[in-house]
């Protein structure tokens, strides 16, 4: 079981300021929780297979295609500044 001061320790670790009825809300918050994972322990996953994600999911992934893009004058004439067909920008790498 969860006291309130496991609840100051936490927040002491996490550099958080809790008031009173926080500590009393988070203790019995936790301690619920805590109280769900020790049923999820007594379930028996002897036969199921880990999983990264409830769902089968997969990515759709498409050949990058490179296309001549007809307004690319119109787009850079929003540039600050362009050299060539280019934007133009500061250096940041130090």
């Amino acid at each position: 079981m969860i006291t309130k001061k496991d609840v100051e320790y936490v927040a002491n670790l996490a550099r958080l300021e809790l008031s009173e009825e926080e500590k009393e809300k988070f203790t019995k918050q936790l301690g619920a929780i805590l109280e769900y994972m020790d049923k999820l322990k007594k379930l028996n996953t002897e036969n199921i297979k880990p999983t990264a994600h409830a769902l089968e999911l997969k990515n759709v992934w498409r050949e990058d295609e490179v296309k001549p893009y007809p307004h690319k004058n119109d787009i850079l004439e929003n540039a600050p500044e362009k050299e060539a067909d280019f934007f133009k920008v500061k250096k940041v790498i130090e």
